[in-house]
This record gives structure tokens, C-alpha cells and sequence, in this order.
């Protein structure tokens, strides 16, 4: 059931919350980026993608034993160790759904410039080079973070401070949308991301909740907190809206929502209702500064602030983590252990991020010519539109 309600974050999940907050002409395209990346994630993930992350090998990566997924599929009953009571096939889906939600994120940072070819290439490489050795670092009892200490209940670092790095990266190495900072881009169907926003929240109980990989009390406390920190993250969002421009705007709710369920993943699986409620609130208002001041400060154009929203509260959350985890026994080492995972996974992956764009960048190309951003990626890329 975690599963099915992880998978449903991707397709209709993220896919109709981004479809909403482009312009028109792209909103297919936006569409096809989320669909596409997670059919390709699939592919990469049960080739070799799986075998890196979690199998054993070493602190650095998985070993080669389950390539095409080996032993994981053909039927011997085994589980894995991360998940003795549940068949391997079930671990491994529920494994990939967060692999195809962290790929199809990053997108949100270049949607409306990014050929689409581009983005298929860099899904699969992008898979296999930094999401499966992250997860082996955090998440594998060998991986070298996890032996350190680090804490990650159920993605915080691995999925969004991981999407929200790689997605500022990438949107530097694409460059611009054109007319960005001078001509409004606003979304075209608030509708579409608030529907998108609530498929996403009922399925954070499976993102969170599975990742105690029993049906049990650790699952239903992580569900409880979830729905804590979400609601503090709208309340957050919408105070802070209210103070600084006297209404609180739809778009702003979905956006508090989305930063509270990020804000409280990794501290999901130890901490209370007190705690997620303060987490959900620093989240909120921390992803509230980074896309109203950071963002126009700094100049970057992330399209849909997934740096914004996954970079600063999957940060924000890690770390606090370290300070509210109930089995922590001294919380300023714990949070001392926590941001040195986040910033050397921050750092990788905007190193291995930035590599893999410059290669397809030599190869094939990152962007569309100015003459298809200009009549929209939905004709120009795929050959349809809304209006026909």
C-alpha cells in the first residue's frame, strides 16, 4: 500500500502540481517530463540501479549481485535486511518509487527550456551515479553516513536535499528561461497544482509511514507527524504571506503544505507531534524566505523553486532532526552529525550534477533553440497542445 501511494506521488503527484505552475504552452511537456523520467528511472533502477544502492559492497556503493535485479526477482522468498517482513520485489518498488520521485522533481527547476531527449539521458545517468550511491552512503548498514551516525528516516536528505541541489545546478547549466525577470510567467492552473498538491499529500503517508517497513506503531506515528508538520507548514506559510502582502494566496498554502511534509521526512520515524509541529513552521518559513527574498536576490531561475521547497527544508529538516530525534543522546553532536551529512551530499551531488550536464550539454545538447521555447516545448517538443 506505501508503495502504490508513493508511486501515485509521481503520476498524477507532481506531474499535474507542476503541470499547474507553468505557462500553458508547456504544460504538456511538464507532463511528459515527470511520465517519461519515471519510465526511464524504472529501466535504470532495476539494471543496476537497485544493486548499487542496496546491496553490500562497500561504505561508497552497493555491490554488482542483484544487476537486473538477481536473486530479487526469480522467486527464493528472501528479504532484504532493511525489510525482513516483506517479500525483496515489494522493497524494491517501494525503493524505486523514491528514485523516480526524486528525479522527476529535479525537472521542476528546468521545465519551459529543457529538451526533452536531454532529460531522458540525464535521468538515467543521474539514477545510477548519484541517487544509488547516496542512498547506499545513507541508508545501507554499510554506507559510510549511516556507520557515521546520520539520520535520514525517510528521504529528507536523499530525496529532497539531493533534487533540490541537483535542480539548482541544472537550471544554472541550462541557463534562463527567456524573458525571466522581466516578462511574468505566471501559472496557468492553480486548480491543477492544488489537485496535484493533494495527491501529494495523501501520499506522503506512504512515503513516510513505509519507510518503518512494518505495518506497526512506528508507521502510524510517522503518519500522525506528517499530518502535524504539513498543517503547521500551511498555517507557517500563510502568517508569513498575511504580514507581508495582507492575504494569504492559494498557491502559498500548497507551497507551506509541500514545505511542512518535506521539512518533517527525515525526523518522521523519531520524533513526536511537538517537535513535527515546530519542524513543519521552520520549514515553512524557511522555504517562504528562499522563494521570495533568496531567489530574487540571487537571480537564479529555478522555475518551480525546487530549491526553494526541497533544497532549504530537506536542509532544514536534517538538521533538525539531530536536535528533536528522541534516541539522540546528546543532540548538538547529533545535529553537528547531521549537517556534515548534508553539506558532503550537498556537495556531491552539485559536483556530480554539474558533470553529467556538461557531458550532455558536449553531446546532445541541454536546450531548446530560442525559436521552440518561444512557441512553447508543448508543440515544438511533442507535437500538441491543450488547445487542440
Amino acid at each position: 500500500m506505501a508503495t502504490v501511494l508513493v508511486t501515485l506521488m509521481v503520476v498524477p503527484g507532481i506531474a499535474v502540481f507542476y503541470a499547474g505552475l507553468v505557462r500553458r504552452k508547456n504544460a504538456l511537456s511538464t507532463v511528459a517530463l515527470v511520465l517519461g523520467s519515471a519510465a526511464v528511472v524504472t529501466l535504470a533502477w532495476f539494471s543496476a540501479g537497485y544493486s548499487l544502492a542496496f546491496t553490500s559492497g562497500n561504505g561508497v556503493f552497493g555491490g554488482l549481485s542483484d544487476l537486473l535485479l538477481g536473486q530479487a526477482s526469480v522467486g527464493t522468498g528472501r528479504a532484504h535486511p532493511l525489510a525482513p517482513t516483506v517479500p525483496e520485489p515489494v522493497f524494491v518498488l517501494f525503493q524505486l518509487a523514491f528514485a523516480m520521485v526524486t528525479v522527476a522533481l529535479i525537472f521542476g527547476a528546468v521545465v519551459e527550456r529543457m529538451r526533452f531527449g536531454a532529460a531522458m539521458a540525464f535521468a538515467a545517468l543521474w539514477t545510477l551515479l548519484v541517487y544509488a550511491p547516496v542512498a547506499h552512503w545513507v541508508w545501507h548498514p554499510d554506507g559510510w553516513l549511516h556507520t557515521f551516525g546520520h539520520l535520514d528516516f525517510a528521504g529528507g536528505t536523499v530525496v529532497h536535499l539531493s533534487s533540490g541541489v541537483a535542480g539548482l545546478v541544472l537550471a544554472g547549466m541550462v541557463g534562463p528561461r527567456q524573458g525571466y525577470g522581466h516578462e511574468p510567467m505566471p501559472p496557468h492552473n492553480l486548480m491543477l497544482t492544488t489537485l496535484g498538491a493533494g495527491f501529494l499529500w495523501v501520499g506522503w503517508f506512504g512515503f513516510n509511514g513505509g519507510s518503518a517497513m512494518a505495518a506497526g506503531f512506528d508507521a502510524t506515528r510517522a503518519v500522525l507527524v506528517t499530518q502535524a508538520a504539513a498543517a503547521a507548514g500551511v498555517i507557517g506559510w500563510w502568517l508569513l504571506e498575511w504580514m507581508s502582502r495582507g492575504q494569504p494566496s492559494l498557491l502559498g498554502l500548497a507551497s507551506g503544505l509541500v514545505a511542512g511534509l518535506i521539512a518533517i521526512t527525515p525526523a518522521s520515524g523519531y520524533v513526536g507531534v511537538g517537535p513535527a509541529l515546530a519542524i513543519g513552521l521552520a520549514g515553512s518559513a524557511g522555504c517562504w524566505f528562499a522563494a521570495t527574498w533568496l531567489k530574487q536576490k540571487l537571480g537564479y531561475d529555478d522555475s518551480l523553486d525546487v530549491f526553494g521547497l526541497h533544497g532549504v527544508a530537506g536542509f532544514a529538516g536534517t538538521v533538525l532532526t539531530g536536535l528533536f530525534a528522541s534516541q539522540v543522546v546528546n543532540p548538538m553532536a547529533q545535529v553537528g552529525i547531521q549537517t556534515f551529512g548534508a553539506l558532503v551530499v550537498a556537495a556531491y551531488v552539485a559536483a556530480a550534477t554539474a558533470l553529467i550536464a556538461v557531458v550532455l550539454r558536449a553531446i546532445i545538447g541541454l536546450r531548446v533553440k530560442p525559436e521552440a521555447e518561444r512557441e512553447g516545448l508543448d508543440i515544438a517538443q511533442h507535437g500538441e497542445s491543450l488547445d487542440t
